[in-house]
């Protein structure tokens, strides 16, 4: 089904459904993943207020972007108990801050300073980086998941398959970066929306996610979407914009699941963000 063609009805206070189309992604980060559209099936399941989740469609592509960790370093923090984690990046295929030109940058939050990597550290709030590097500081004898990915400037993932970077590591209590094996398990790393949004910002939010040991399809895992009062659950990886969102504090909730309908089990399957839409 075309996105742009698509429509959706709606009955106040009643149950929603959609017919949406998704990007048509490899969730395992393998094999070719340039953004696109394909048809696919969604269930919306409680709405009592007209919001509305659909495709983002004609992303610009970026293939070949690469993304790699070129040094991660421990050294001693400011207080005895931590460390700064030195974190630096190697970049190819793909020019941080340059402005993504294409139309979704018109109607999308964009970042004045252009494209980035987004840092998310432990499947907290990412941080936008314009250059290659990053620093943070880490309690002694901590353990911790860094996901870093290659991001347009509306702030919309690059799914290239080498343009993402994930790492489990500890700090040990003696201040010292120790790599700790990545689990088998699947996992779901929230990316957008965040924080506030104004004005214009507010008709069309982002939602964007990243996928790591696994697919999702109509037989298969899920990724269940909690937006407000509407839930819908989404079976192919790709970007999504939330419309119709009232103005005021928006809860997003992310969880994937797996056939049966049940939350994985693993260490990143569920994570709930509020937002703030105003004025």
């Amino acid at each position: 089904m075309n996105v742009k063609t698509q429509l959706m009805a709606w009955a106040a206070g009643a149950m929603v459904a959609a017919s949406l189309s998704a990007c048509n992604q490899s969730g395992n980060n393998g094999g070719s993943s340039a953004d696109s559209t394909a048809d696919s099936t969604t269930t919306t399941e409680t709405a009592s207020t007209p919001i509305s989740i659909t495709p983002v469609a004609d992303s610009k592509a970026f293939p070949g972007a690469s993304l790699a960790i070129s040094s991660i370093t421990a050294n001693a923090g400011a207080a005895k108990d931590s460390v700064t984690l030195a974190v630096k990046y190697d970049v190819k295929n793909f020019k941080l801050t340059e402005h993504t030109m294409d139309h979704n940058a018109d109607h999308m939050a964009n970042s004045a300073e252009g494209q980035h990597i987004h840092f998310i550290l432990d499947n907290t709030p990412y941080v936008a980086l314009y250059k290659p590097e990053n620093s943070v500081s880490l309690a002694k004898g901590s353990e911790h998941y860094l996901l870093s990915f290659l991001s347009r400037s509306y702030h919309e993932s690059i799914k290239e398959p080498k343009a993402y970077v994930l790492k489990h590591f500890k700090i040990t209590e003696d201040g010292k970066y120790q790599e700790l094996p990545i689990p088998s398990d699947a996992a779901l790393f929230y990316s957008r929306p965040k924080g506030e949004y104004k004005g214009k910002d507010t008709e069309a939010l982002l939602l964007d996610f990243y996928l790591v040991n696994t697919d999702l399809s109509a037989s298969g895992n899920k990724v269940k979407v909690d937006v407000g009062d509407t839930t819908i659950t989404l079976d192919k990886w790709g970007p999504y914009q939330i419309t119709g969102a009232p103005k005021g504090d928006l809860k997003v909730k992310l969880t994937l699941v797996g056939p049966d309908g049940n939350e994985l089990k693993g260490d990143n399957t569920s994570i709930t963000r509020d937002v703030k839409l105003s004025e």
